[in-house]
């Protein structure tokens, strides 16, 4: 992690993501089984957690107090409620997209695209770009981003592959690491 949080501030923001993970995680399947908004409150609060757990090159890291830029490419799911999570931990800006050639200038990319090849095809535009792609519900491989959502047992809970982070000179702390239900390795 860079100097852009002073340390208790850094452990409350861990504190803040390990009960989001808890709520997503601890929430009986009955309180949000089948109920999109809740499901996608969750994973908004996710997006926007997750980036105080990244790293990203000088050239393209969030300006300190600068807004952080989350995009959504295709059908935003969200709703309002991924603005909601502005300023929680920093300001965010959500820009949602038509088009993978506008993700410049995107911190975090959410892709939303109902098919396979939309995704795949996304993914290959910002290939080596340090953005930190989020995908969701894919089981394929070739389709997954960074961050993959996965509902499990009824609760949110999420992938990560390293490996592509590092492709994309993105550097994930453990903590989150450690939070995720598998972790594909750098040189894996």
């Amino acid at each position: 992690m860079g100097s852009e949080a002073p340390r208790p501030r850094r452990r409350a923001a861990i504190g803040r993501l390990a009960a989001a993970c808890v709520l997503g995680l601890a929430l009986p399947p009955s309180a949000w089984a089948g109920d999109a908004a809740a499901e996608y409150a969750i994973k908004a609060a996710y997006l926007a957690k997750f980036a105080l757990f990244v790293e990203w090159p000088g050239d393209a890291a969030p300006a300190a107090g600068a807004p952080l830029q989350i995009c959504v490419l295709g059908p935003d799911p969200f709703g309002p409620s991924l603005a909601r999570t502005a300023g929680e931990a920093r300001p965010i800006v959500v820009r949602r997209l038509t088009s993978a050639a506008a993700t410049a200038g995107c911190h975090v990319l959410y892709l939303a695209e109902p098919s396979s090849r939309a995704v795949a095809e996304a993914l290959r535009a910002v290939r080596g770009a340090p953005v930190l792609t989020v995908t969701d519900g894919a089981r394929q491989q070739a389709v997954r981003g960074v961050i993959h959502f996965e509902i499990r047992d009824n609760r949110v809970r999420f992938h990560i592959d390293d490996q592509a982070a590092g492709e994309d000179r993105l550097i994930i702390s453990s903590r989150l690491l450690a939070l995720a239900l598998s972790v594909r390795r750098r040189g894996e």
